[in-house]
This record gives structure tokens, sequence and C-alpha cells, in this order.
């Protein structure tokens, strides 16, 4: 039996606030919450800094974020008494973007996207990445058809460590109880049809019935919809 299988079996009963403390306790200052300032990620952010305050808890931002965004940066920054890892994409590689593929390429082909995701994010992540030995993420299995097959723990081969997944079989509901239970800061968007909330020109909101995911590269197929952050 590998690690992963390992501390699955090990968690498999576990509470999510249990989880996250043994992977705080068992690798101190290698793990990290990498967080979108989305629902379950401000859910996670709470939970950890209730553990242990001296967490790092980062985000990135990619330089079109939406301006709720940046609010819920500074009300979880007021109301933890800290200041959240903020990690931006390389310069040059954003000017060399914008030669080839101008401002709203992306919306061009899924190559394009990707193209602009990989600049954005992936490479600001790597950085933040450096170091560490697990992650945690917000991923819940029902947010996608990309997600649903998610474990609480994997091996991320992408980024050569452990991904933790607290939130995995946590609903909706959970989440919005939990941030109202404690009073968490939460992306105002949500209040106004966005569930998932990414960059400003590649979010929408979501209409009644719709995928919870359906808002984030609308124009795709939905078996697209990943930026590479947690491809498997």
């Amino acid at each position: 039996m590998n690690i992963i299988d390992e501390l699955n079996e090990q968690l498999k009963n576990s509470s999510t606030q249990e989880v996250i403390e043994f992977f705080l306790n068992q690798y101190k200052n290698k793990v990290a919450l990498a967080s979108s300032l989305g629902a379950e990620d401000q859910v996670l952010t709470d939970i950890i800094f209730k553990i242990d305050k001296s967490s790092k808890v980062f985000t990135l931002d990619t330089a079109r974020l939406n301006p709720e965004t940046y609010d819920v940066m500074d009300a979880t920054n007021l109301k933890y008494g800290v200041k959240l890892d903020v990690y931006f994409p390389n310069l040059d590689n954003v000017e060399e973007l914008y030669k080839t593929q101008g401002i709203n390429g992306h919306f061009e082909s899924i190559e394009n996207r990707k193209r602009c995701c990989s600049i954005r994010k992936i490479e600001p992540l790597k950085r933040a990445l450096k170091g560490l030995d697990v992650w945690f993420t917000g991923l819940r299995s029902s947010q996608s058809i990309t997600r649903e097959d998610m474990k609480l723990v994997e091996w991320d081969e992408a980024f050569k460590l452990i991904k933790v997944n607290p939130l995995i079989n946590w609903s909706e509901e959970d989440v919005w109880d939990y941030i109202k239970a404690n009073s968490v800061p939460y992306n105002k968007l949500h209040d106004k049809g966005y569930p998932s909330i990414g960059c400003a020109p590649c979010t929408r909101a979501v209409k009644d019935g719709e995928d919870i995911r359906a808002g984030r590269w609308w124009w795709e197929n939905p078996e697209h919809k990943e930026c590479g952050l947690h491809k498997k």
C-alpha cells in the first residue's frame, strides 16, 4: 500500500477539521492552502486559521480578477489578522501573451485559453508550491464531472506533491451552512448567481437549473473545464 492509500485509509472516518489538523501537525511548514477566495476556500481558511494562525494560505492574483474578489481578500486579512500570500504571473509572460493573442484571445480557442491559464495561474502556482509537500484545495466531488472521481487524498503528478481535498464530500448546502454559522467572509458575487468564481472575463452567473460550473469558460464543453491546476 502506498502513502496515498495509507492516508485515505487512516483518515476515512475523520472529520474535515481532523483531516486538516492532521496535515498541519504532520507537515508543519510544508503544507499550504491554495485559495481562490471562493466559498469553499473561505471555509477552509476559517478552519485552518482557527487551528493555527501561522499556517500558509496563498492566492493567485491573475491581474484579471473581479473587484469583489479583492474585497473578500481584504475582509479575510482583517478578520483573521493576517496577510494572505499573493502570487502574480510573470510580467514578461503576460506581455508576450498580449502580443501573441491580444487581451481576449482566450475566447478564440481552447489552446489560447489554456495558454492564458498557464501563464496567469499555473506558473505562479508552481512558484507558490515550491518547497511544499502537501497542498489543500477546496474541491468537492459534486462540483463538476471532471471532479466526481477525486478522493480525499491524492498524488498530484503535475506538481509532485500530495493534494488534500478536505471538502470532497461536502454539499453546497454544507458549505453555506458553515459560512453562515461562523460568519466567514465570502465573495459577494456568490449572491449574484456566481457559484464558481475565477477571472472576470471567464466567469459569468449561472441560470436556475444550470450546473454550478456552467459559469466557468461557458463557451467550452464541460469535459474541458479545468485550467490545469487540478488535472489528473
